[in-house]
């Protein structure tokens, strides 16, 4: 971790209204973090309105070209400008950070997390829950790429799932892997005041929920076990179920999950269920990758 305990912060920043609650929920999360608004300034680098305002005929295409860059550039700017005023009124130390990209955005954004050594690469997701459930391409290839944990803050939170934010406790999927091991590190070392509850879920045939006796990996740790019924098509999407529930009924403030596994005797590990729990969990959901990175010095 870095100096002085700061959280340091990567958001991708569009100007949406998703993007802009993350920035909301994150602040929540990681009061007080240093943080980079950033802003992907793609093709065809200026809005539909701008590039429409500027065209004057095929004859001037330089002309137009040179004013699409000038325009854009600023419209990129100011859009990132607004960011960063949302973020310091949300207690952010923030800065405003806008990258030229000609594409694969979740991966460029993965890149600037880990060159400015960030904990965490926040983004907001404007995925629909529950059956219907679908993750933007950003965030998608964010989660997969991303040497750093990524964590995924969907759009909209309910009352109740907004109010636990602030100090609610943190729901770490368990299986005692590398994975979930380095899952509850992270869980453990960004969030050192709050509940941190490891929660391993058991492809049994009940759906009762019960108190584990201590495991070592997980430094004496009570790990509450949770047994589902996981159909064969589709165990993942039983397990985040398992996991959601446990979060909403613990009125926890976020999901930590591992991002890779290995499948076991009656159990049902992370790797296969990260990204379903990121597609149907109502609540964010932090995803850290089997190999942390180095802590930030």
């Amino acid at each position: 971790m870095n100096a002085g305990n700061v959280r340091r912060v990567v958001v991708g920043y569009d100007g949406s209204p998703a993007a802009s609650a993350a920035i909301e929920a994150g602040a929540l999360l990681f009061p007080g973090a240093q943080t980079w608004i950033t802003h992907l300034w793609t093709p065809p680098f200026a809005s539909d309105e701008l590039r429409r305002r500027l065209w004057t005929g095929a004859r001037n295409i330089n002309v137009f070209v040179q004013a699409v860059e000038r325009e854009g550039g600023r419209e990129a700017d100011r859009l990132t400008s607004m960011g960063v005023m949302l973020a310091r009124a949300a207690g952010w130390d923030a800065e405003p950070l806008v990258c030229r990209s000609y594409g694969g955005e979740g991966l460029q954004l993965a890149e600037v997390a880990d060159e400015k050594q960030a904990d965490v690469l926040l983004i907001g997701s404007r995925g629909l829950g529950g059956a219907r459930a679908v993750l933007g391409s950003v965030s998608d290839m964010a989660v997969h790429y991303s040497p750093r944990p990524v964590l995924v803050v969907p759009h909209p939170l309910l009352t109740d799932e907004y109010a636990a934010l602030a100090a609610g406790p943190v729901v770490v999927g368990w299986d005692a892997s590398a994975s979930a091991e380095a899952a509850l590190t992270t869980a453990q070392r960004l969030f050192p005041e709050r509940e941190v509850v490891p929660v391993s879920i058991d492809s049994g045939s009940d759906g009762d929920a019960e108190e584990s006796p201590a495991v070592a990996a997980t430094g004496q740790q009570p790990v509450t076990t949770v047994r589902v019924r996981a159909g064969i098509g589709a165990p993942g999407r039983a397990v985040a179920d398992a996991l959601a529930a446990v979060a909403a009924d613990r009125k926890a403030g976020l999901i930590v999950v591992g991002s890779r596994g290995r499948s076991a005797v009656r159990k049902i590990l992370l790797g296969s269920v990260a990204m379903a729990t990121l597609h149907r969990a109502h609540r964010p959901v932090l995803v850290v990758p089997q190999a942390p990175a180095d802590e930030a010095e």
